[in-house]
């Protein structure tokens, strides 16, 4: 009997060379996320990255949500400038005052949102068409889609969220799914958070 060796799994250029990137690739990166508070975390977490490298924020996550209470936009919404203060002392978050304020607001945003009896998944997937696109040619930095995302959360005040940081999250949220043709995770059917 012959034993057949196994081929190594083929993941994105991307994901390799670090294990952290490696296993958020394969567990999280492109899979839809349908809930509302995740997909709110993500996007504020794409805002802090803005000027840096996504594994910068990824190694500070954890202390990004004891920071942000779990990311619990009612929460957060209630900071004051006292938390503000707070979070530009803690060396586990990146230290800005305008991203920090961002959250915040954001936060406020997706609590009005949730008053009017307006679903933050609901909103950005109908935005998207209400089922992941799979993107077929090169990767790009943005589209049309983040474009309109992007118009339409800056109308209710959100910010760092121009098209390209809203481009990005699509593709970690799975609202796009840009993994390389060849990527195991390509064809994989992922678990979405419901």
């Amino acid at each position: 009997m012959t034993v057949k060796k196994l081929s190594p799994l083929f993941r994105c250029s991307w994901s390799q060379g670090d294990p952290l990137m490696q296993a958020y690739h394969d567990q999280e990166w492109g899979v839809p996320e349908y809930d509302s508070r995740a997909l709110w975390e993500k996007l504020m977490l794409d805002g802090f990255q803005a000027g840096l490298s996504w594994i910068t924020i990824l190694r500070k996550r954890e202390a990004f949500r004891k920071a942000f209470k779990g990311f619990d936009p009612r929460k957060v919404a209630k900071f004051t400038e006292s938390d503000v203060a707070r979070l530009l002392e803690d060396p586990g978050i990146v230290r800005s005052r305008v991203k920090i304020e961002a959250t915040i607001e954001g936060a406020r945003i997706f609590v009005a949102m949730q008053k009017q009896g307006e679903d933050f998944a609901g909103y950005i997937w109908k935005l998207a068409g209400g089922k992941p696109i799979i993107n077929t040619g090169l990767v790009p930095a943005k589209t049309p889609l983040s474009e309109e995302i992007s118009n339409s959360l800056k109308k209710r005040g959100f910010k760092f969220v121009g098209p390209v940081i809203v481009y990005a999250w699509m593709q970690a949220t799975g609202i796009v799914n840009d993994h390389h043709a060849d990527c195991f995770r390509r064809k994989a059917e992922p678990a979405a958070s419901k």
